[in-house]
């Protein structure tokens, strides 16, 4: 393939920007929930360091929201730049659940944003937790519909092709919100996403109480995160089961790819693949370590339920959407980053687990220092396996932009050159790069400047009175 090849340069384009975009996105869901109910504790009790836990991380999710919306807006122009021929194909049915998004979900949650922020002195105290609470509604309402549109790439439902056979109609916009699809990855979703922000409350509070500062505030808000983390982890193993389902049902190649199974199997033979090695095009097998029954049990939830092979989806494929096709994916990226999904995921768990064990009260020995390097540096686990699990989601479906209804080569805009792609691209990068930079210094600055000082013991219930070193002046 040439360098300056158009449908090259532009699914470079598209997945770069797209997982740039997926860095701010789990940060934004899962802290929005998290300062939620750090103000929720605090409206509740009274106890003042919930608050400065509060406006803490309060910084951290509007520094991350910030950057998300700017990237957000620049993925979404490329699919009338670089994917014209895809969105005059599938625009009136993918355009719907973009348009909720934008119109309803988007604003609905800039309009709160803007009342928290502006509204610790100029709101009751109820209306202004009340804000952040319908910030967490909007942007997982913006999520659903983003997946909803996602979910039709993977299962085209609610549509009928036009007279002409040109393009996709849509008939039932139903369908496309409860697309099976989006009903299993949105829960998966929205738990990988508290993973993440779980993580980073727990790498802030461990950077403190690794230094001695603001220790009651830190075991608050590291106990916290710990728990958090095993919770959502629970969330993303059920829901991750359930999405496996779906997904042997609607694109069971994609399932067969994530094993490196060429050949149908059941039974003991549909076993789980821990680690396999074999040729370089992937085609034959070396050496596997295997369970048995596994995978079966996983896509069949049956101990003798068979699981197709690639040989065989090919063939079928083949015969149904016609020959002259490879209809594969690309076998070791879908193999390796459905492992690494995992991996990460489990990674980030056992380390929480750990974390439990070694601050819990009966504990009689300190904390050791390289156990708090390990919490802080743990913190990125969650994120890189939502973006590996991203990585095989949208890799798992090629050659397909919407399974069985289009080709990725198909939906590249037909006069746009490659290197007008090649200067965006590069532009792009080195923009977002920049970007990055800034991001994380800003969010570095803000967890390592802490929460504000905490009152002295003499002070009054902070309920009685404003309190004099945060905004909350008047209620």
């Amino acid at each position: 393939m040439e360098l300056l090849d158009p449908l090259l340069l532009a699914r470079w384009q598209f997945g770069l920007t797209t997982l740039y975009h997926y860095l701010f996105v789990p940060l934004t869901l899962g802290m929005a929930l998290v300062v939620a109910i750090f103000q929720t504790v605090w409206h509740r009790t009274g106890d003042v360091k919930w608050l400065h836990l509060t406006r803490l991380f309060g910084k951290i999710f509007l520094i991350n929201f910030a950057m998300g919306v700017v990237t957000g807006i620049v993925q979404e122009f490329q699919f009338g730049m670089n994917w014209s021929a895809y969105s005059r194909f599938v625009g009136d049915v993918f355009g719907a659940p973009l348009a909720f998004e934008g119109l309803m979900a988007f604003f609905f949650e800039a309009t709160f944003i803007g009342l928290w922020i502006f509204g610790w002195d100029k709101l009751p105290r109820a209306l202004h937790l009340a804000s952040i609470w319908m910030v967490v509604l909007g942007s997982t309402l913006s999520a659903y519909f983003i997946l909803a549109a996602n979910a039709f790439m993977q299962n085209p439902v609610g549509y009928q092709m036009a007279a002409d056979g040109g393009r996709a109609e849509l008939i039932d916009f139903g369908a496309v919100l409860t697309n099976p699809v989006v009903l299993a990855a949105f829960p998966h979703t929205i738990f990988a996403a508290w993973m993440f922000s779980a993580a980073v409350v727990i790498a802030v509070s461990a950077w403190h109480l690794s230094r001695g500062q603001h220790l009651e505030a830190m075991r608050s808000s590291l106990r916290f995160g710990l728990w958090g983390m095993l919770v959502s982890f629970a969330g993303v193993a059920l829901s991750g089961d359930q999405l496996s389902l779906v997904m042997v049902a609607t694109q069971p190649m994609k399932m067969a790819a994530a094993e490196a199974m060429w050949n149908t199997a059941c039974g003991a033979d549909a076993s789980f693949s821990i680690f396999s090695l074999g040729t370089p095009d992937g085609s034959e097998e070396i050496w596997s370590l295997r369970v048995p029954y596994l995978l079966s049990l996983l896509s069949t939830h049956s101990l003798d339920g068979c699981v197709e092979g690639l040989n065989d989806l090919q063939a079928l494929y083949s015969e149904q959407f016609g020959a002259g096709v490879d209809y594969m994916p690309i076998v070791w990226v879908t193999y390796w980053s459905f492992r690494w999904m995992i991996g990460l995921g489990g990674a980030a768990a056992l380390i929480a687990v750990a974390g439990l064990w070694v601050t819990r009260k009966k504990a009689t020995r300190p904390v050791a220092g390289w156990m708090w390097r390990i919490a802080i540096w743990s913190a990125p686990l969650p994120l890189l396996g939502s973006l590996v699990g991203w990585v095989f989601t949208e890799m798992g479906r090629q050659p397909w932009i919407v399974f069985g209804l289009m080709l990725t080569e198909d939906g590249v805009s037909p006069n746009v050159p490659g290197w007008t792609v090649l200067i965006s691209l590069v532009a792009f990068t080195l923009v977002y790069a920049a970007l990055a930079v800034v991001e994380f210094g800003l969010i570095l600055k803000a967890a390592q400047q802490g929460p504000d000082p905490l009152p002295g013991p003499d002070d009054p219930d902070p309920r009685s009175r404003a309190i004099e070193d945060t905004p909350t002046t008047v209620y």
